[in-house]
This record gives structure tokens, sequence and C-alpha cells, in this order.
């Protein structure tokens, strides 16, 4: 699937809002990140910047994500709900977050419930699998 441009900064930008949310930055979610925001086609240079500021920065506005089509906010929250496990600390305002987006994209709120027990019962394998995102890039 050739993913718009819009649609790409979107999901680097919501990725980047899913892991500012809980106030923390593991070492695990800036790899997530850094292997996406790659895959998107994003500069380094641009990445390091955002992430040295992430926690910081009152410009990035933490409005839930809309995205042109619904395969690539569904890839989105699979992602998302990914990192926000990452540090083991996913808090009520990541997933309040996660849902919001889903409704915004006119997705049912519980694809986010769904990752996240899938989370729950084997998180080794969880984050032995792929982003769901290389699988329509």
């Amino acid at each position: 699937m050739n993913i718009p441009l819009l649609d790409r900064s979107n999901y680097l930008k919501g990725l980047f809002i899913t892991a500012k949310l809980d106030k923390e930055l593991s070492q695990k979610e800036k790899d997530i990140l850094k292997k996406i925001s790659d895959k998107l086609g994003f500069a380094s240079d641009f990445f390091n910047e955002t992430v040295k500021s992430l926690l910081t920065n009152k410009y990035i506005k933490e409005e839930p994500i809309t995205f042109s089509d619904k395969e690539i906010a569904k890839s989105f929250l699979q992602d998302a709900v990914k990192l926000a496990c990452a540090n083991n600390l996913v808090t009520d305002a990541e997933i309040k977050w996660l849902k919001n987006t889903a409704e915004v994209n006119q997705l049912n709120d519980q694809i986010v419930d769904k990752e996240l027990k899938v989370f729950k019962e084997s998180p080794k394998s969880f984050f032995g699998r792929d982003f769901a995102l290389f699988s329509i890039i």
C-alpha cells in the first residue's frame, strides 16, 4: 500500500504522542520509534531532535489522529499498543487516547482492548512480532 505523506507523518506523530502520555521514554520505546521512523522515511536528525525534546515539547498536540484509510488506522493502533506496552506501564491516559483515535477513524475502540489482551497473554511473542506497519507498507 502506498501510504500518503500526511498519513506517514500522522503515524509517527501518533506514536510520539503515545510514548509521551505516560511521561517517560524508555530505550525500548526509542528503539521502536526509530525503527518505524526509518521505515516511514524520516531523517535521523529529525527523529533525534524530536525524541530529545519529546517529554517537554508542549507543541505536540495530544488530539486523536485521523487517517485517510481504516487499514492504516488499524495498523497504527496495533503498533501504538505495542509501543505503549514496551515499558510495561500502560496508563489510563494512553488507553483513553488510543480508544479516541479508534473512534475518530470509525473503528471499534475494542481493538485497543483486544491488542492489550494479546500482550497480557503472551508478552514475549507480542514483541517478537513485526510491526503492523511493515505488512502494509
